[in-house]
């Protein structure tokens, strides 16, 4: 349903409304993010280049279904993938410090 806007204030507080909502499915994502880090085993198992691969074909698809700008939402998605793996690869770091593993 698109929301059709008379002012750039209604712009604005339309845009700010997504925003508190798509932070509160990043924080969501993260804690998924943070668990799986107690499931793999190496960095590498973190990193996972096919999963990341496969993450930005469905999400480039769907942008093309609801309407959404594909390059926009791959870029976007890369950008968080990243930014996820990194916290990741942290937790992960942590737990096997915790449990005397190297990796």
């Amino acid at each position: 349903m698109e929301v059709r806007c008379n002012s750039l204030n209604e712009v604005r507080e339309n845009v700010d409304r997504i925003d508190r909502e798509i932070v509160t499915l990043l924080a969501k994502r993260g804690n998924f993010v943070t668990q799986a880090a107690s499931f793999k085993k190496t960095t590498d198992e973190v990193k996972a280049p096919n999963r990341v691969e496969q993450v930005i074909a469905k999400v480039t698809a769907l942008a093309q279904e609801q309407g959404a700008n594909p390059v926009v939402v791959e870029s976007v998605y890369r950008a968080m993938i990243s930014a996820f793996i990194d916290a990741e690869l942290k937790e992960h770091s942590l737990l096997n410090a915790h449990s005397g593993n190297p990796n």
